[in-house]
């Protein structure tokens, strides 16, 4: 295995190859936002307006996830995932898209919020229109906002070195985030304290407004059901799926750009760790709400479990537990298949899938009268997102450095634990 140096490390991060993640993007997207629009103004509007709300949350919290597992790292002063961090920061492209998407999703807010034509009495005015829409607006402008800032920060010294490998557009949006940082001592040292302030404030943001999401864009949706945990239960699954996304496009761009090197087996079994450490938070989550809805069997509670675990739907509900849980956790609980980027890829998989069914579960139920329906609108739909994530994603990878050689180089320095 060929050493990279750090000249040829940030020649390799300017110049990562995009093209392919812009292009698919592009056909999924139009192809699947396509399929919406004649859907939602077709004969089932609310089956199209469903499926575009379940993978709103869906991509929405994985981009978050995957972010603020960077902010966590410099909470911890960790130094094992600088090699593989800008993975997880690249999903930051689809932020604006993700903003673009709620507002959309309010054209449709009569397929989807029943509370609107039955208002729920014991919730008085805090499931209102105007009231959700401007919390759950405002919330996700300042968490997106805290999230350009911070990985902004986190990106300045590297875009400084690279400012002179580029020109054009690129040089120009180099130029506004770099500002007049020129790198000093003095400045690096005032630097890493801003990002050391803004992580901690990006974090509880995170669990802040992902939980007032949760709230109001799922819970609402079964007016009369009440759980205090479902918000940590939304923003900690989010966690997972970032991390899961993490994985993917680490495997990507390993053999893409050529980073064998710098990312060996031990950051692969670091990240399988933690993927298996949160597929049994995530279980333990699930296992705390079941709990304390079942040994309080009151009736408005109990129903929302009772829709989703028996009859029409329990066959999803045995496949989330089966791919987010148990395919998981006895896959990844091996060393080898951790290391092996064919088997870690088929793992993290699953558990993609099977957290889009666990947003489907929570969703769907609570809006039709009749079983799961998983067709042509939802595989479409889902299809559409993920092309708007590849074509966020792949602007991001094609405008900034897809690598940190000054996080590498640390993460090398320190070793893997």
């Amino acid at each position: 295995m060929t050493a990279i140096t750090p000249d040829d490390l940030y020649k390799k991060s300017a110049d990562a190859p995009a093209s392919g993640l812009l292009t698919a993007g592009a056909i999924l997207a139009v192809v699947g936002m396509g399929l919406f629009a004649v859907l939602a103004f077709g004969e089932e509007p609310g089956r199209a307006w469903s499926a575009f709300h379940v993978n709103f949350l869906f991509f929405t919290g994985l981009s978050m996830g995957g972010i603020v597992f960077s902010a966590v790292q410099v909470v911890v002063n960790g130094k094992w995932a600088g090699s593989i961090i800008r993975f997880a920061e690249a999903a930051t492209g689809f932020l604006p898209v993700s903003l673009l998407c709620f507002l959309i999703i309010f054209l449709g807010r009569h397929h989807l919020f029943p509370w609107i034509e039955h208002p729920t009495p014991a919730r008085g005015n805090w499931l209102t229109v105007s009231w959700v829409f401007w919390r759950d607006l405002l919330s996700l402008v300042l968490l997106f906002w805290l999230s350009f800032k911070f990985v902004a920060n986190n990106m300045k010294p590297d875009l400084l070195r690279l400012r002179g490998e580029v020109d054009g557009f690129k040089g120009s949006v180099y130029d506004r985030i770099i500002g007049d940082y020129k790198g000093t001592e003095r400045e690096e040292a005032a630097l890493t304290k801003k990002v050391q302030r803004l992580a901690p404030l990006l974090i509880l943001a995170y669990a802040y407004c992902l939980s007032l999401i949760a709230f109001d864009l799922i819970m609402s949706l079964a007016p009369w059901w009440i759980s205090n945990l479902f918000g940590a239960y939304y923003f900690m699954g989010s966690l997972l799926t970032g991390l899961a996304m993490m994985g993917l496009m680490m495997v990507y761009w390993r053999g893409k750009i050529g980073l064998e090197s710098i990312v060996p087996k031990k950051v692969f079994h670091d990240l399988g760790k933690l993927v298996f450490g949160f597929t049994i938070f995530w279980t333990y989550l699930t296992y705390s709400q079941f709990l304390v809805i079942w040994y309080g069997n009151l009736p408005e509670e109990t129903s929302f479990l009772f829709v989703r675990l028996w009859d029409e739907w329990r066959p999803i509900g045995i496949m989330v537990g089966a791919m987010v849980f148990l395919i998981p956790f006895w896959g990844l609980i091996w060393v080898k298949s951790k290391v092996n980027p064919v088997t870690f890829t088929t793992f993290l998989t699953v558990s993609l899938t099977g957290m889009w069914l666990e947003r489907y579960l929570m969703v769907q139920p609570s809006l039709t009268e009749h079983g799961p329906a998983l067709g042509l609108p939802e595989i479409g739909i889902t299809l559409g997102f993920l092309g708007l994530f590849l074509i966020g994603y792949g602007f991001f990878a094609k405008t900034f450095p897809m690598v940190s050689p000054r996080l590498s180089e640390k993460a090398l320095a320190h070793g893997h634990h």
